[in-house]
């Protein structure tokens, strides 16, 4: 009876044990780890199948478990700097958790592996657009006239005009994407916000700061850029709406200006088929606080 019980609270241990697991997920690091004579696989694609029987498995006794982005570059950057023997599976183990701190990943919710990898890929770009976007901001300094930290001021700026974009949007569902053209790649973030029951609008916090840092780089560094906003709402056709860079301003694009912004592809600048039901139109008067051109001339 006392062995049944502790069978029992060990399973329920079990899945009160949060892991994760660092995929490869496409060829080229899955070569690099063939190096290492105690990573014992030899075909990504009956890797892949693998790891996808392993998720699955720990998913049906009740794990939770998160994915996370193995790279293997960073791999061997992380053994040269603990001291670590990088052909051990212990190594990788060490270099997992380390992942699963500060790395990009995504939860394992019983989706396939080909939904799973497009996720999980993104979700690195989006941290890495994230952290060097943050650089930017920290390296650009004070202002040669006034002393002001111009990424801090710039932050501030693009808090209070994402703030007014979503007080004038009105009700339902909004899509935000804002592009930067920073160099040597432009910066893209997106944010998704909704309404709460109170009316209060809801925010993936990550993802508000993220979408903040990308706005804040576009008028810190004078960049151009611009915002286009998407509102869906019951029994209302879609409307779009945006806005270009101007300063430390966001200047109101025409309908026609959405209507080019909207329905051309960000990478390759190809036209994409506009939707029938939505409006392309200009947005709500942010005021004049929200359409300020000036600023320091740093």
């Amino acid at each position: 009876m006392a062995r049944t019980q502790h069978r029992t609270m060990r399973r329920v241990l079990r899945r009160e044990i949060a892991g994760t697991i660092g995929l490869l997920t496409d060829e080229h690091d899955f070569k690099a780890m063939r190096r290492y004579r105690t990573f014992t696989f030899d075909d990504h694609t009956t890797y892949l199948q693998q790891v996808e029987a392993l998720l699955r498995t720990l998913a049906s006794q009740g794990s939770h478990t998160r994915v996370a982005l193995f790279d293997p570059e960073e791999y061997a950057e992380f053994c040269a700097e603990t001291g670590l023997e990088p052909d051990t599976p212990t190594s990788r183990t060490r270099f997992t958790a380390e992942l699963a701190a500060t790395g990009p990943s995504v939860p394992y919710q019983g989706q396939r592996l080909d939904e799973l990898v497009p996720e999980l890929v993104d979700e690195a770009v989006r941290q890495a657009t994230w952290q060097y976007a943050t650089t930017l901001l920290a390296e650009i300094g004070g202002c040669a006239s006034c002393g002001e930290d111009i990424g801090r001021a710039a932050f501030a700026r693009a808090s209070y005009l994402l703030t007014r974009i979503l007080d004038t949007a009105g009700p339902g569902e909004r899509h935000l994407v804002c592009s930067v053209s920073a160099a040597p790649d432009p910066l893209v973030a997106v944010l998704w916000a909704d309404d709460n029951p109170d009316g209060t609008v809801r925010l993936d916090e990550t993802e508000t700061l993220e979408f903040t840092t990308v706005l804040a780089v576009g008028m810190a560094t004078r960049s151009a850029g611009g915002l286009v906003m998407r509102t869906s709402a019951p029994g209302t056709t879609d409307r779009v709406y945006g806005w270009r860079l101007r300063g430390e301003g966001l200047e109101p694009l025409t309908a026609g200006e959405v209507f080019d912004a909207y329905c051309t592809d960000i990478e390759s600048g190809d036209l994409v088929s506009p939707e029938s039901g939505v409006d392309y139109c200009v947005p709500p008067d942010l005021g004049d606080e929200g359409t300020m051109k000036g600023g320091h001339s740093h």
